[in-house]
């Protein structure tokens, strides 16, 4: 008989952006516990992770298991321990050949455990190995570990508890509703546990919570922000969105500053007019299921009131004083204990913009571009960095490309995200990013794992994203300081975003960067070439010949002594006609040869031996084939080309 399992672990509030990550290895942690189940699913409150799987056997199946005894030659005594000691007579034993001799055996039968002994044992042990990023005692030290203190859990195969203890806690039939709205203790089974939460203010679904917010944003202008939903989800068990508003005159502050403080500190989505401007109105999600006398609703007003007054002052402080006077400041701000100050890491980024042909808007924004970190609208709102440096560069006066290059200076943040918008922002972030990297593998702070505390990762994916999509023919090897360990690192990083990110196939990628890749944009060019030629007849063919040429070359060990084909040495036709070929397309783009080129190629290989016993003959073959190879490797090394045959 098949039954259902459901698993509930409830804590305290867990942080939203570690939920889905402790989903994925709850998941992982069940499939390696190898409890046959047909169905699994998952799903995430603040304050429960849950897992319902379908089809788990009531008892595994019984197994056998061959026990190997002792030797035939064994004393008579030794065979009769060994039967004993499986449980059986000595008359039941067999006789098995083994390469070391023959030997006593026994077929042990092995009955199925219960499911239920194995979730009891596996479920313990189970539960405190799920991934968090940062984990707490709550029981004292030695005890297990967790996010949160795990205040309840629900065991249940069938309709049966599968008794176990974590913490002290016991496993049971009971569960715990909405914190405010909902029961303490609520005793469920596996059919009825999704209704009996509903029931108590659960909403246990994360995609119904999801489209619970977006219904009731539905007719009202919000400013689209898909992280912000991610994180309401997360922090919510039944969300509910109320509209506030604030004095318009605080919209006399830039709309980033507004935006910001209501987005990341107090979580509100912002509201636009007609128009797309800012208006002065917000929505919160609550936790609760309304807020009839609008009590919840003048909190959130009254606390983002004191939020932008404070945003307000500190504007206008820092106006008091201009950025370019604040550079100085920057000696007392690390950027890291080994690399120095900020006012270190300016002085490289202003070389560095000179090195990569930066303009003098591109080398005055370098030297600003830091000095809103010594602002006190940046201490206390961080996320606002480098926009802050350009608002006030503008309200300073300094040039559109200067004010520009400062605000988007720490794009792209992600790959979704825009590069700098003009080309003095797009010298100054990647001096930025390149400085960080190049600052970081000399000190030998290197990405390791998941860990990448100072976001290189994010960097080099910037240097990549900014190269190609800003048209810049910027040598990247020329930037690396000879660091081979960071070389490897951006190599890496451009085979992601050609691969993953702009979809050319990973053997295109591999054979044009066989062919050199500092620079990006030539390395895009090459790839859509390829990628344009791949679908012709006559491209695998002449990939796979390509392919068949730098392997005889590799294992002739020739690698070119500069010495010319000498055509007095030919013996075969086929061999003439591919020079003669070779001669006319050389400096040609392989797009309007390759179909000349391949044929005579293949009668090349059909009808000439290479490895001729003639040794000068032999040689002038190797460099034809040589030079033919040399001719297209600018483009890339087509022998990388995975084909068909």
């Amino acid at each position: 008989m098949n039954l259902p399992f459901l698993l509930e672990i409830g804590t305290e509030e867990i942080p939203d952006w570690m939920i889905p990550g402790a989903l994925e290895s709850l998941h992982m942690l069940f499939e390696k516990a190898a409890i046959p189940h047909e169905t699994v699913r998952l799903d995430a409150t603040p304050r429960r992770l849950v897992l319902r799987a379908e089809g788990l056997p009531e008892r595994q199946a019984d197994t056998e298991e061959r026990v190997l005894g002792p030797a035939q030659s064994a004393p008579p005594q030794a065979v009769a321990g060994f039967a004993r000691k499986q449980g059986a007579r000595p008359e039941d034993l067999t006789l098995e050949t083994t390469p070391k001799g023959i030997y006593f055996s026994f077929v042990k039968k092995i009955a199925g455990r219960r499911t239920a002994d194995m979730l009891a044992e596996s479920l313990p042990e189970m539960i405190p190995q799920i991934y968090f990023p940062k984990t707490m005692y709550w029981t004292g030290k030695g005890g297990p570990r967790f996010i949160r203190p795990i205040r309840w859990l629900i065991a249940l195969l069938g309709n049966d508890v599968v008794p176990f203890a974590l913490a002290g806690v016991r496993s049971g039939p009971l569960t715990s509703g909405h914190r405010r709205l909902g029961s303490a203790e609520i005793v469920v089974t596996f059919d009825d546990y999704e209704q009996r939460l509903g029931d108590h203010y659960v909403i246990l679904s994360a995609e119904e919570r999801r489209n619970k917010i977006r219904r009731e944003l539905a007719g009202i202008r919000v400013k689209p922000d898909n992280a912000l939903l991610e994180t309401l989800v997360y922090i919510t068990e039944y969300p509910t969105a109320i509209s506030g508003s604030f004095d318009p005159r605080f919209l006399e502050l830039p709309e980033e500053v507004l935006v910001t403080v209501m987005r990341h500190h107090q979580k509100y989505f912002s509201v636009m007019d007609a128009e797309g401007k800012l208006a002065p109105q917000f929505v919160a999600v609550m936790n609760i299921d309304r807020d009839p006398e609008g009590l919840v609703r003048r909190g959130n007003e009254r606390v983002l009131r004191a939020r932008f007054n404070d945003a307000r002052f500190f504007w206008e402080t820092d106006q008091q004083k201009k950025l370019a006077y604040r550079k100085p400041d920057l000696a007392h701000v690390t950027f890291q204990a080994k690399l120095g100050s900020y006012l270190d890491k300016t002085e490289r980024v202003m070389a560095l913009a000179k090195a990569l042909g930066g303009d003098t808007y591109a080398i005055r924004a370098a030297e600003l571009s830091k000095c809103d970190l010594t602002t006190e609208l940046v201490k206390e709102f961080t996320e606002l960095q480098g926009i802050v440096g350009g608002l006030y560069a503008r309200a300073q006066g300094e040039p559109g490309p200067v004010w520009q290059a400062i605000y988007d200076h720490y794009k792209p943040e992600s790959m979704e995200d825009a590069i700098p918008r003009n080309r003095a922002g797009q010298i100054v972030a990647l001096a930025d990013k390149l400085d960080t990297l190049a600052g970081c593998f000399a000190a030998d702070l290197i990405p390791t794992g998941s860990r990448d505390p100072f976001a290189l990762r994010r960097a080099a994916q910037g240097v990549v994203k900014i190269l190609v999509e800003g048209r810049l023919e910027i040598p990247l090897g020329d930037f690396i300081d000879g660091n081979e360990r960071l070389r490897s690192f951006l190599e890496e990083r451009v085979k992601f975003y050609f691969k993953d990110i702009r979809g050319f196939r990973y053997d295109e990628v591999n054979a044009a960067m066989a062919a050199g890749w500092s620079n990006l944009v030539d390395l895009e060019a090459r790839l859509n070439r390829i990628q344009d030629l791949r679908p012709t007849p006559d491209f695998e063919p002449l990939a796979a010949s390509f392919k068949r040429i730098r392997n005889i070359l590799e294992q002739a060990k020739f690698a070119g002594d500069g010495a010319a084909v000498d055509e007095r040495l030919f013996r075969e036709e086929p061999e003439r006609q591919l020079y003669e070929e070779y001669r006319r397309i050389q400096g040609q783009p392989i797009e309007k040869v390759i179909a000349r080129l391949r044929p005579k190629v293949d009668l090349f290989f059909d009808k000439v031996l290479v490895n001729a016993p003639e040794a000068s003959i032999r040689q002038n073959r190797l460099t034809l084939l040589h030079a033919l190879l040399k001719e297209f490797s600018t483009i890339a090394d087509f022998s990388e080309i995975v084909t068909a045959s």
